[in-house]
Formats: structure tokens, sequence, C-alpha cells
């Protein structure tokens, strides 16, 4: 482990001395309602993924890169709104969860694969494990326990995400390892599988318990399925349910004849379907994939043209269990987030923030998603429109992947501040944001 360190801190906002309750004279960029302002809690932390704080205000922070950078622990210690000390907290692995239950601090803990290794080598698999962790300090108190074991890692999906209910009920994402369960993946014209085995150990959820340890895929409940990647998972907390945010699928423009679009067409329309999806998730409830995708125009599931679709027909999909809301497609939800502080006006609480990762697949139309939505909800039902909360993450999205060197900024984690404010993780820019209500 290595000794507490110094963040670094853009000299912009170190001359300018942010303290609490104030923020940047520019937001640091991003855009937000009015009464509320931005911070830049920390920066110089690449791969910053999941966030979790303790009841003392520490954020703990997930991971993900080849370096093995684990969790790391950051403290505010003078309540200046930015991190001044950065603690490694545990390392050799790649993270993309955390969260704080029962003393410990979960974590995905996956073991990448080395550089220039065989392609055909064996997947490392992924586990979930705890450490222990003393109030107040910023490193574990004793070894890990492993709480599961043997996850599937590559091909495809491999972020393990994951949550913890307050009595112990873990639930963990396992994302299909194809777009569209064809053979070979993504292959323009290649049926799906019928069925679909990749159903069985993958594109899922399980249901573990936190508190026990050695656990594996084969002794978990297999919770619900046909989800493609629910990288954003939380519990509700007004009834204690299961909510996920899913990515939807790829290349659709691959079928533009059964779709009977020409090529221009087909294009457009693979750009903005499927739309992205929030669901509240039960046990043995299937949700459709690979079998049928959101059509953003027919307002409901219809057919995968890999099965025979046209982008209408129904068929099967009329048995599979619809959103809860829909957002554009390819904006990458990479967290789901319920608001329970009292800091902000009472009209978010209990609501849903969502921090898309942004597109890379959307052209001929402009690159989008790099931004912090609202949802509304009542009980299990929205409670009006999706409301863009914080953007301005990214350039105006040129074609392709998002990346640090095009100045890209890409949110993928969120949590509560102690304070109730809002934290913001940004992967691609190493970035933690806090937003902050004034009223001002």
């Amino acid at each position: 482990m290595s000794a507490a360190a110094a963040l670094s801190i853009p000299a912009l906002l170190a001359a300018q001395g942010t303290a609490a309750g104030k923020c940047a004279p520019d937001n640091v960029g991003i855009k937000v309602p009015a009464g509320f302002c931005v911070t830049l809690f920390a920066d110089s932390i690449p791969g910053v993924r999941s966030l979790a704080v303790a009841p003392n205000g520490d954020v703990f922070a997930a991971v993900q890169g080849r370096t093995g950078a684990g969790v790391v622990a950051l403290r505010d210690a003078g309540n200046t709104g930015h991190a001044t000390t950065k603690q490694q907290f545990a390392s050799g692995f790649t993270s993309s969860q955390i969260a704080l239950f029962d003393r410990h601090v979960y974590t995905e803990a996956a073991q990448t694969r080395p550089q220039g290794a065989n392609a055909s080598a064996p997947a490392p698999t992924i586990a979930i494990v705890r450490f222990p962790l003393k109030a107040g300090e910023l490193t574990p108190s004793g070894p890990a326990d492993t709480i599961v074991s043997g996850l599937p890692g590559a091909p495809g999906h491999v972020s393990r995400n994951f949550t913890i209910t307050p009595d112990g009920v873990l639930y963990v994402n396992v994302g299909s390892p194809t777009n569209s369960c064809q053979s070979p993946d993504r292959k323009a014209g290649a049926p799906g599988a019928n069925p679909c085995t990749e159903l069985d150990t993958r594109a899922g959820i399980w249901k573990f318990d936190a508190r026990k340890k050695n656990q594996t895929q084969v002794t978990g409940v297999h919770f619900a399925r046909g989800i493609r990647n629910a990288v954003g998972v939380a519990i509700s907390p007004v009834d204690g349910k299961l909510w996920a945010m899913q990515h939807g699928r790829d290349q659709l423009s691959d079928w533009r004849d059964k779709l009977g679009l020409d090529s221009a067409a087909a294009a457009r329309y693979s750009a903005e379907n499927p739309a992205e999806q929030l669901m509240q998730v039960n046990q043995g409830e299937d949700y459709g994939w690979p079998y049928c995708y959101y059509a953003a125009d027919q307002h409901h599931l219809v057919l995968a043209p890999e099965y025979g679709g046209d982008g209408k027909k129904t068929a099967q999909c009329a048995q599979k269990h619809e959103p809860v809301a829909t957002f554009p497609g390819h904006w990458a939800p990479n967290a789901l987030f319920f608001y329970t502080g009292s800091s902000f006006p009472a009209r978010y609480k209990n609501g849903a923030f969502i921090a898309f990762h942004g597109s890379w697949n959307r052209a001929p139309e402009p690159q989008a998603g790099y931004n912090v939505v609202f949802q509304p909800l009542k009980g299990t039902a929205t409670a009006g429109k999706y409301e863009v909360f914080a953007e301005g993450f990214s350039p105006s999205g040129s074609a392709g992947r998002a990346s640090a060197a095009g100045g890209y900024h890409r949110p993928t984690g969120l949590a509560q501040a102690a304070d109730g404010s809002l934290y913001v993780a940004d992967d691609t820019g190493g970035r933690i944001y806090k937003i902050v209500y004034t009223g001002k």
C-alpha cells in the first residue's frame, strides 16, 4: 500500500481557493440546473468507475485499468470541497464496482489479461471480494474475503456490477458475451442461436448472500434473465426492490433488408435503436434479450431481426417484461442511483439519477449521451419525463469512441456525499465532480 499523498487539483481551482459551499466560476465546464453548482472534488484517477461514501464523508473509488489500481480512498480533511488525501486502499486488480456494507468495503476484483497474451488462453475469472474496514480508516483492517468466485470474464461484457440490500442480499450483473447471441458474434446476416444457451450463465442477474464466503455462480440464484448488460444496478429506498439500467444491443443497420430500409435509413434507425431501458427487476422475470429489443418508434419490445423480426413484429416479446422508462439509443448507462438526501429540493427525493457514458455508434447522427439524467419516479412508475441534469462532459461529439486525448469526460459513477451533494465519477478524464445545491 502506498502512503497517503496530496491529490493533484488543477492550478486554476487551487489558485481560486474553492472552499466548501463555493463552486468554480465556470462549474468546471459542467452545465447544471439553476440553483446548483459544481466543484472538482478529485482528479488524476484515470479509470475511476464507481463510488461509495462512508458516514464520515470518506470516498472509496473503484478503478479500472491495466495498472491494477483496484480501490482508492479519498478524504477532504479540511472541509474544503476537494479531496486533500488520496490513499491506495487495495491494488493488484481492476474494479468497476464498490459498496460499503456491514463494516466492509465490497468490490469487484478482476485480473487483467497481460498485454500480448495469447488470445486463445482462458480468460481470467472475476470475483466479488470484501475488505474489513474500521470506522475512520483509509486502509483495510485485515485481509480480503472472497464472497463470490469464478464469475465468467471475457469475451463480451466483463463488468460484474453489483448492489447490496440493507439486509445483505447481493445482486450481481453478469453481462452477455455477445451482441445478440450470433455465431460468429456481430457478423452481418448471421442468425441468432435459438435457443440462446448464453442465457444459462450470462445476460442476467444472480442473487447471493453478501455475508457468506466462497459462493459461486452455480450456488447462487439465477434471479432474472434476458438483460444484456446491467452496468447500473440499485436498490429502491422506497420498497427495497431491485432496479437496473440495460445497455442495449448494437448493429441493427446490418439487417436493413429485414427492416425494409435502404442503407441511409437503416443507419439512422440503428443510431436511435434500441432505446436504453430502466427496469424494475423481479425474481424469475425475463426482459427479452437476445430475442427482443425496445423499438423507440414502436414504444415496446419487438422481435430482433436475428430471430425473424422486421422492426414491428412482437411474437414472443409480448410475454417479456417491458421497462419502466426509456432513453435514447446507445447512451450507455453506467450507473443508477436513488437520491435520499435532503440538501437537494424535495422533488429529487427517491428519484433516479443515471450516469450515461455516452455513445460511440450513433453515426450518422452526432455521438451523444455524455451526461447525468434525472428520472422522476413515484413508486414503480415514472412521474414525468427524464431531465438532463448535468451535461458538458464532452466536446461536441465527433465520430468514434470518446477518449481522454480528445478532451472527453464521461460520467460513469454516482454517489451521495455525506452533506447530500452528488458525486459524479468520470473514468475517461479521471475526475470526480461534486454537484452542490446552493439555491442561488
